[in-house]
């Protein structure tokens, strides 16, 4: 069984120091448990704005940080570069796009691979 991806589910990111609350942008029609339901196209900027600071060296500001303290890491604040969500339920669909639940993965440009850690949606059976 899958959990739907909802607004105000939680998300985490291997190089970020805190936790970021996800903001559902791509559609507000279709709820679920009284909230709207995530689709692929809220993977932006808009939808998780910060994990605080970022620890990955791929991080170009991580890197310059890091290699100014003379190798020493030195996390900078993150700015999530995210590139695609590999839904977890690609059948599922929500006004045409591919439902989020919570086995769905986030990829960010300096390494990092958002999962959501906590949805507030209730369990529903996928095909």
């Amino acid at each position: 069984m899958a959990n739907p991806v909802v607004q105000t589910a939680t998300c985490t990111c291997p190089f970020g120091a805190a936790p970021a609350v996800l903001t559902v942008t791509s559609q507000q029609t279709v709820t679920m448990c009284g909230m709207p339901a995530a689709t692929i196209m809220d993977g932006t900027m808009a939808n998780l704005p910060t994990f605080g600071m970022c620890s990955s060296l791929s991080n170009p500001t991580v890197a310059s940080a890091t290699a100014a303290a003379m190798g020493a890491l030195t996390p900078m604040p993150c700015i999530p570069a995210t590139v695609s969500w590999a839904p977890g339920c690609p059948t599922v669909t929500v006004c045409g796009r591919p439902l989020l639940n919570n086995t769905s993965k986030l990829t960010c440009a300096y390494g990092g691979v958002i999962q959501v850690s906590v949805t507030p949606a209730m369990t529903v059976k996928t095909p």
